[in-house]
């Protein structure tokens, strides 16, 4: 509270509110602030010239948030950081928009009506923040993107066991709209045509998607719903078969799920309405920046596993190895994509690879998870030096030094690997600038040194305020073997940047 009572001070207008709310990644749109926004706003309307709004007037506007406000200015979000990631994010939208190449679908002549140029991406974490560059405002089509909510949606009000009574768990290792089905006459998973078909014989859904979306932009497009149905041919045949093989529960129409599919594919979000979906997915079911419970816990880590493993079309399994991550793409451009309990994002650009995915949405999502130790494994790959938005500063950083100088000060290896596979940055340093390496060395704890050198790629040229580096330390106090092991890895060393390096070196 203290944070804001100094906020309190400098706050003239309404704009300057909406700047500082921005740089901790909260809109003044945000559903959360309504009440707040429009007392502030009333209150800078009525003010006199330009007289500050006093302490007493903004604590009694800001009174019914004040704890999500104290969380933002405290910088307690899931990326405290917000202004430097979302730096590096736009670092990565325009490197990616220099990827040429694909085409737009045409074969649903509606979509062949977007340029290859467009190209959005947006970002919801699980606190609300939110960031969007490029044509992230522009309405599109869901297509195949709403396969993983249709069938969390089913989950939800049906159950697990009712859905699958129906509709198979495994990736199909065919083309999205084969006409094929498992050994037990069912479609493989909810991610293919086949599968969401006869799911959409099991619910309704429009109202779901609005509260997913946190009430922002979901309309429908009819002309792309007519265009779907005269150029459906393909799909009216999976429905016959599936209707032949009896995979529609009992009662249920054909054509009348048929004309249900169709409609879902042509459901129309923005990337920022978009990116509210899946941060729900990735929020557990509860929608960021409303507080409302739209999916079961149970829905959503079905849903989030059956996109990893079957949600990028015939890319799937390369999708999982690179990026790691739930994902699912449709024919459109686009690109739903969760980092669970972090954040969620959707890109888009029309233009497509062979197999019908974004060409720059794929390649967003690796050179993401590239930069940030998203990927689900990256947790065993501890080696590799990835930032983390989600590092706390302040006490979380002291915490985390303590811990570490103490572990290579007692050459406890075990511990060590333990701070590493929790991504704390392993070259952090005490009040006398020295690092673990430091420590290590100077107590000649060979194991640790290294772990910390051939394992953690620690800099062994790093000095303490004195000046020394760790191969000082460990001559000092006569410990050859450190010594000979410290010099032989300074020669084979080559700096790299570092998380902080990187992360200034592209806000330059």
């Amino acid at each position: 509270f203290m944070y804001l009572k100094e906020v309190s001070y400098v706050i003239k207008y309404f704009f300057n509110l909406k700047q500082a709310l921005r740089g901790t990644g909260l809109l003044t749109s945000d559903p959360r602030l309504k009440d707040c926004m429009q007392q502030i706003h009333q209150a800078v309307q009525e003010s006199v010239g330009t007289a500050m709004m006093d302490q007493e007037l903004f604590r009694k506007c800001v009174g019914s948030n004040i704890v999500l406000l104290t969380q933002a200015f405290q910088r307690k979000f899931i990326i405290p950081e917000f202004e430097a990631f979302t730096s590096l994010i736009n670092h990565l939208y325009y490197n990616t928009q220099a990827q040429k190449g694909g085409k737009v679908a045409n074969y649903i002549p509606q979509l062949a009506k977007f340029s290859p140029d467009l190209w959005g991406v947006s970002l919801c974490t699980v606190d609300g923040q939110r960031h969007a560059i490029g044509d992230t405002n522009l309405p599109f089509c869901l297509q195949s993107c709403v396969m993983p909510l249709e069938y969390a949606l089913a989950v939800h009000e049906a159950g697990t066991e009712q859905v699958h009574k129906y509709v198979g768990k495994e990736p199909s290792g065919l083309k999205f709209n084969k006409l094929y089905l498992d050994e037990e006459d069912k479609p493989h998973n909810p991610m293919v045509n086949a599968g969401a078909i006869v799911i959409s014989s099991l619910l309704k859904m429009m109202d779901y998607l609005k509260k997913m979306a946190g009430r922002e932009y979901v309309a429908f497009s009819n002309a792309t719903f007519q265009s779907e149905k005269e150029t459906g041919d393909r799909n009216y045949a999976i429905g016959y078969y599936l209707k032949e093989k009896k995979c529609f529960p009992s009662g249920a129409d054909m054509m009348a799920a048929l004309d249900f599919y169709f409609q879902l594919c042509s459901i129309e979000v923005t990337c920022e309405s978009g990116s509210v979906m899946a941060a729900t997915l990735a929020n557990g079911g509860i929608c960021p920046i409303t507080g409302e419970q739209v999916l079961s816990a149970e829905a959503v880590r079905n849903t989030l596993s059956l996109m990893h493993s079957c949600g990028m079309y015939d890319f799937s399994g390369q999708f999982a190895f690179h990026v790691g991550l739930p994902a699912k793409s449709g024919v459109s451009g686009a690109v739903l994509l969760v980092v669970p309990n972090i954040m969620g994002v959707m890109c888009w650009s029309p233009a497509l690879d062979r197999v019908g995915n974004s060409i720059r949405g794929i390649h967003f999502c690796q050179e993401l998870v590239s930069l940030f130790n998203f990927h689900n494994y990256d947790n065993l790959r501890h080696f590799v030096k990835k930032l983390d938005p989600r590092r706390q500063t302040g006490h979380e950083r002291n915490k985390s030094v303590v811990d570490l100088m103490f572990a290579a000060y007692s050459g406890d290896v075990s511990a060590l690997r333990r701070i590493a596979l929790s991504a704390v940055n392993m070259e952090l340093t005490d009040y006398d600038t020295r690092t673990a390496l430091h420590v290590a060395s100077a107590e000649g704890h060979l194991d640790t040194v290294k772990f910390l050198t051939h394992t953690c790629k620690v800099n062994p040229n790093a000095k303490d305020r004195w000046g020394n580096t760790p191969l000082d330390d460990a001559m000092q106090f006569g410990h050859n073997a450190v010594v000979k092991v410290l010099q032989e890895y300074q020669s084979i060393y080559t700096h790299t940047l570092m998380p902080e390096e990187l992360r200034l070196l592209l806000m330059v």
